[in-house]
């Protein structure tokens, strides 16, 4: 007699399926906690997403305080025997849960290719986070995660207390995150009685980190965080008009209606005499104002740039007389500037922390326009 073969269950099937393609499984999750983070997470400021990183951020440092005390070729105690099995699983949960909003939060402030390479080297660091390989590398690669989160933190918490933003914060946030990791490096020193060790395994991470960090803030490579530009156009003609709450825009423009990828009028037909506005809203949480008498604000700067025929790209003109007066406002902190009778060729508009940092850039093109027939402008509303 022959022996017939059992039709495996659809349980054993999917169970079958999953373990054939566990990496393309893995890559799914984390790509759809990302977008459900991206679809969900509310403003920087918001003191729900603030509060909640804070104590990721807390539950992490506890998390690798115990891995560290315990990771030293010495048993955990029997309390702490039954859930140690979990605590890479923890670690790395927490460690998503905060490079997932950092990652958003810097691709809102990120202009410029300096600025998009970080940007690559953070989502780097995000899906480093979610692969094994990097997991079985112990307290190394986890530290250097955490000396990264622990800056990143700050970074955009206190502009949002202070309520402003300036370059000496970030070197405050960076001088916190060096305090933490030199806090571990001396508990696992005392803990573990191996020097070296220790120095390879926290110090060195925690600390270079920070001093790759500091070097790319020097390059202005790293966003300004929490300043994001919402949106940016160019346009014939910037209307103030009283609106219901307050001050609104209405933005004139030639733009076909087909064009949908372009911002007003990038494509700038220009008539002698014409200016060339760009209009731009600016994001900052609601702290951002002025903190005392004669104070004006977080400086800003519009910059314009000309690519001459024979020199290159060159500075055209600088408006750096703007200050973000208030924050908080859904629609962002609102405002324009112009330039008369630009040349023809390419463009390039960028708006500027005072520090020189870019919050978003636009390039247009300026071609001359030789009808004399009158010009029926659309209107959006800014």
């Amino acid at each position: 007699m022959i022996p017939t073969q059992k039709t495996p269950t659809l349980r054993a099937r999917v169970k079958d399926f999953r373990a054939r393609h566990a990496k393309w499984e893995l890559a799914l999750f984390f790509f759809a906690s990302f977008a459900y983070d991206i679809a969900t997470l509310p403003r920087i400021d918001n003191r729900f997403v603030l509060t909640k990183q804070g104590v990721y951020l807390s539950v992490l440092s506890l998390l690798l305080l115990v891995e560290l005390r315990w990771n030293w070729r010495e048993e955990p105690p029997r309390w702490l025997a039954r859930v140690w099995r979990f605590r890479e699983d923890a670690l790395h949960f927490f460690l998503g849960g905060l490079l997932s909003p950092y990652t958003l939060f810097y691709f809102k402030s990120a202009s410029g290719l300096t600025a998009f390479l970080f940007l690559s080297g953070v989502f780097g660091l995000l899906v480093a986070n979610e692969l094994p390989r990097f997991r079985a590398r112990g307290p190394v690669v986890r530290v250097a995660l955490y000396s990264f989160c622990v800056t990143s933190y700050f970074a955009y918490l206190l502009p949002v207390l202070l309520g402003y933003y300036s370059g000496t914060l970030f070197m405050v946030a960076a001088g916190l995150s060096c305090a933490a990791t030199l806090v571990l490096t001396l508990l696992a020193r005392w803990w573990s009685g191996d020097r070296r060790s220790t120095l390879r395994h926290v110090a060195l991470p925690g600390l270079g980190v920070q001093v790759l960090l500091l070097g790319l803030y020097l390059l202005k490579a790293i966003p300004p965080v929490p300043l994001s530009m919402l949106a940016s156009g160019i346009y014939h003609g910037v209307e103030v008009v009283k609106g219901p709450r307050g001050k609104d825009y209405r933005l004139l423009h030639e733009r076909s209606e087909w064009k949908l990828w372009e911002r007003g009028d990038q494509d700038f037909r220009a008539r002698p005499g014409d200016r060339v506005y760009f209009f731009a809203s600016v994001f900052a949480p609601a702290s951002f104002k002025p903190q005392r008498a004669g104070d004006r604000g977080t400086r800003l700067v519009i910059r314009w740039y000309y690519d001459d025929p024979e020199t290159g790209w060159t500075e055209f003109h600088a408006y750096d007389d703007l200050y973000l007066e208030q924050g908080g406002r859904e629609r962002g902190f609102r405002t324009f500037a112009y330039v008369t009778n630009p040349k023809s060729g390419d463009w390039r508009v960028a708006m500027e922390t005072e520090d020189g940092r870019e919050i978003g850039r636009l390039s247009f093109t300026v071609t001359p326009d030789t009808s004399t027939a009158q010009r029926e402008f659309k209107v959006d509303a800014g």
